[in-house]
Protein backbone atom coordinates (compact mmCIF):
# COMPACT_ATOMS: atom_id res chain seq x y z
CA UNK A 1 0.00 0.00 0.00
CA UNK A 2 1.40 3.38 -0.96
CA UNK A 3 0.36 6.66 0.67
CA UNK A 4 1.21 9.96 -0.97
CA UNK A 5 1.67 12.46 1.87
CA UNK A 6 3.71 14.92 -0.18
CA UNK A 7 2.62 18.49 0.41
CA UNK A 8 1.51 17.79 3.97
CA UNK A 9 3.35 18.96 7.07
CA UNK A 10 3.44 17.12 10.38
CA UNK A 11 1.51 15.55 11.95
CA UNK A 12 -0.61 14.74 8.87
CA UNK A 13 1.75 12.09 7.33
CA UNK A 14 1.90 10.23 10.66
CA UNK A 15 -1.89 10.34 10.99
CA UNK A 16 -2.26 8.98 7.44
CA UNK A 17 0.22 6.17 8.17
CA UNK A 18 -1.47 5.33 11.47
CA UNK A 19 -4.88 5.08 9.77
CA UNK A 20 -3.52 2.79 7.04
CA UNK A 21 -1.72 0.54 9.51
CA UNK A 22 -4.84 0.22 11.67
CA UNK A 23 -6.61 -1.38 8.69
CA UNK A 24 -4.15 -4.28 8.34
CA UNK A 25 -2.99 -7.04 10.70
CA UNK A 26 0.31 -7.41 8.92
CA UNK A 27 1.90 -6.04 5.80
CA UNK A 28 3.86 -3.14 4.38
CA UNK A 29 2.99 0.45 3.65
CA UNK A 30 5.10 3.05 1.87
CA UNK A 31 4.62 6.70 2.74
CA UNK A 32 5.88 9.36 0.32
CA UNK A 33 6.87 12.66 1.98
CA UNK A 34 8.70 15.76 0.81
CA UNK A 35 10.24 17.04 4.04
CA UNK A 36 12.83 15.61 6.39
CA UNK A 37 10.81 16.40 9.54
CA UNK A 38 8.08 14.00 8.36
CA UNK A 39 10.70 11.32 7.67
CA UNK A 40 11.98 11.59 11.25
CA UNK A 41 8.49 11.64 12.77
CA UNK A 42 7.34 8.63 10.75
CA UNK A 43 10.48 6.70 11.68
CA UNK A 44 10.01 7.55 15.35
CA UNK A 45 6.34 6.58 15.22
CA UNK A 46 7.07 3.21 13.62
CA UNK A 47 9.95 2.40 15.96
CA UNK A 48 7.87 3.36 18.99
CA UNK A 49 5.17 0.92 17.83
CA UNK A 50 7.74 -1.88 17.47
CA UNK A 51 7.63 -1.91 13.68
CA UNK A 52 10.42 -2.15 11.13
CA UNK A 53 11.10 1.09 9.26
CA UNK A 54 13.33 1.85 6.30
CA UNK A 55 13.77 5.14 4.42
CA UNK A 56 15.13 5.97 0.99
CA UNK A 57 15.73 9.31 -0.72
CA UNK A 58 14.53 10.02 -4.24
CA UNK A 59 15.17 13.23 -6.22
CA UNK A 60 12.59 15.45 -4.54
CA UNK A 61 11.00 13.23 -1.90
CA UNK A 62 11.53 10.37 0.56
CA UNK A 63 9.90 6.94 0.75
CA UNK A 64 9.32 5.64 4.27
CA UNK A 65 8.64 1.91 4.33
CA UNK A 66 6.88 0.56 7.46
CA UNK A 67 6.38 -3.15 8.07
CA UNK A 68 3.72 -4.33 10.53
CA UNK A 69 3.05 -7.73 12.04
CA UNK A 70 6.10 -9.74 10.99
CA UNK A 71 8.76 -11.14 13.33
CA UNK A 72 11.14 -8.56 14.72
CA UNK A 73 14.11 -10.10 12.92
CA UNK A 74 13.93 -9.01 9.28
CA UNK A 75 16.54 -9.52 6.60
CA UNK A 76 18.11 -6.27 5.48
CA UNK A 77 17.35 -4.97 2.00
CA UNK A 78 20.96 -5.48 0.97
CA UNK A 79 20.78 -9.17 1.83
CA UNK A 80 23.22 -8.85 4.71
CA UNK A 81 22.74 -9.68 8.36
CA UNK A 82 19.16 -9.52 9.66
CA UNK A 83 18.21 -6.33 11.49
CA UNK A 84 16.73 -6.71 14.95
CA UNK A 85 14.01 -4.35 16.18
CA UNK A 86 12.59 -4.58 19.68
CA UNK A 87 9.77 -2.73 21.37
CA UNK A 88 11.37 -1.21 24.47
CA UNK A 89 9.42 -1.41 27.68
CA UNK A 90 8.00 1.92 28.83
CA UNK A 91 9.73 1.83 32.18
CA UNK A 92 11.01 5.33 32.97
CA UNK A 93 9.98 8.71 31.58
CA UNK A 94 12.53 11.33 32.64
CA UNK A 95 11.82 15.06 32.60
CA UNK A 96 14.82 17.40 32.86
CA UNK A 97 13.72 20.97 33.57
CA UNK A 98 17.07 22.66 34.13
CA UNK A 99 20.57 22.82 32.69
CA UNK A 100 22.17 22.69 36.15
CA UNK A 101 21.98 20.49 39.24
CA UNK A 102 21.74 22.51 42.44
CA UNK A 103 21.85 26.26 43.10
CA UNK A 104 25.48 27.04 42.22
CA UNK A 105 25.34 27.58 38.45
CA UNK A 106 28.88 26.70 37.37
CA UNK A 107 29.09 23.69 39.65
CA UNK A 108 25.57 22.71 38.63
CA UNK A 109 26.54 22.58 34.95
CA UNK A 110 29.47 20.29 35.78
CA UNK A 111 27.19 18.06 37.83
CA UNK A 112 24.55 17.92 35.09
CA UNK A 113 27.12 16.85 32.50
CA UNK A 114 28.39 14.22 34.95
CA UNK A 115 24.86 12.97 35.58
CA UNK A 116 24.11 12.52 31.87
CA UNK A 117 27.51 10.95 31.26
CA UNK A 118 27.01 8.49 34.12
CA UNK A 119 23.66 7.39 32.68
CA UNK A 120 25.39 6.66 29.37
CA UNK A 121 28.37 4.81 30.85
CA UNK A 122 26.35 2.66 33.27
CA UNK A 123 23.57 2.07 30.68
CA UNK A 124 21.06 3.01 33.39
CA UNK A 125 18.89 4.76 30.84
CA UNK A 126 15.23 5.78 30.76
CA UNK A 127 13.01 4.97 27.81
CA UNK A 128 12.40 8.67 27.09
CA UNK A 129 13.93 11.99 28.17
CA UNK A 130 11.93 15.20 27.84
CA UNK A 131 13.81 18.51 28.23
CA UNK A 132 11.89 21.62 29.23
CA UNK A 133 12.53 25.13 30.57
CA UNK A 134 16.30 25.80 30.69
CA UNK A 135 16.86 22.09 30.14
CA UNK A 136 16.53 22.68 26.38
CA UNK A 137 19.96 24.32 26.47
CA UNK A 138 21.37 20.82 26.98
CA UNK A 139 20.08 19.71 23.56
CA UNK A 140 21.00 22.93 21.75
CA UNK A 141 23.85 25.24 22.81
CA UNK A 142 25.72 23.04 25.29
CA UNK A 143 28.04 21.15 22.93
CA UNK A 144 29.38 18.88 25.68
CA UNK A 145 25.97 17.55 26.65
CA UNK A 146 24.77 17.43 23.03
CA UNK A 147 27.56 14.99 22.12
CA UNK A 148 26.72 12.73 25.08
CA UNK A 149 23.00 12.87 24.35
CA UNK A 150 23.61 11.88 20.72
CA UNK A 151 25.32 8.73 21.97
CA UNK A 152 22.41 8.06 24.34
CA UNK A 153 19.96 8.55 21.48
CA UNK A 154 21.97 6.08 19.35
CA UNK A 155 21.52 3.49 22.11
CA UNK A 156 17.76 3.82 21.68
CA UNK A 157 16.58 6.48 24.12
CA UNK A 158 13.88 8.81 22.76
CA UNK A 159 14.75 12.49 23.31
CA UNK A 160 12.41 15.45 23.07
CA UNK A 161 12.76 19.18 23.76
CA UNK A 162 9.82 21.42 24.64
CA UNK A 163 8.87 23.48 21.57
CA UNK A 164 7.53 26.38 23.64
CA UNK A 165 10.77 26.46 25.64
CA UNK A 166 12.91 26.43 22.50
CA UNK A 167 10.92 29.39 21.20
CA UNK A 168 11.18 31.25 24.53
CA UNK A 169 14.99 30.96 24.54
CA UNK A 170 15.17 31.66 20.78
CA UNK A 171 16.71 28.22 20.21
CA UNK A 172 14.26 26.79 17.67
CA UNK A 173 16.95 26.56 14.98
CA UNK A 174 19.59 25.25 17.37
CA UNK A 175 18.15 21.82 18.22
CA UNK A 176 20.99 19.33 17.68
CA UNK A 177 19.69 16.09 19.18
CA UNK A 178 16.24 14.54 19.42
CA UNK A 179 12.96 16.05 18.34
CA UNK A 180 10.75 19.00 19.15
CA UNK A 181 8.12 17.95 21.69
CA UNK A 182 4.92 19.25 23.25
CA UNK A 183 3.20 19.03 26.62
CA UNK A 184 1.26 16.09 25.16
CA UNK A 185 4.43 14.03 25.60
CA UNK A 186 4.41 14.85 29.32
CA UNK A 187 0.73 14.03 29.76
CA UNK A 188 1.08 10.76 27.83
CA UNK A 189 4.28 9.94 29.70
CA UNK A 190 2.62 10.30 33.10
CA UNK A 191 -0.19 8.03 31.92
CA UNK A 192 1.75 5.40 29.95
CA UNK A 193 5.02 4.89 31.83
CA UNK A 194 5.64 2.89 34.96
CA UNK A 195 7.67 5.68 36.55
CA UNK A 196 8.13 9.42 35.90
CA UNK A 197 11.34 11.01 37.17
CA UNK A 198 11.78 14.83 37.40
CA UNK A 199 15.27 16.34 37.47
Amino acid sequence: MQIDARGFGCPKPVMMAEKALSQIDEGTIEVLVDNEASVKNLSRFATKQGMYVETSKEDTYWTVKIVKGYPCEIESASGGQPLKYERREKDIFMIIGTDTLGKEEELGKILMKGFIETMKVTKELPHTIFFLNAGVKLTTVNEETVSILKEIEDIGVEIFSCGTCLKYYNLEDELKVGYRGTTNHIVEGIKDFKKVVWV
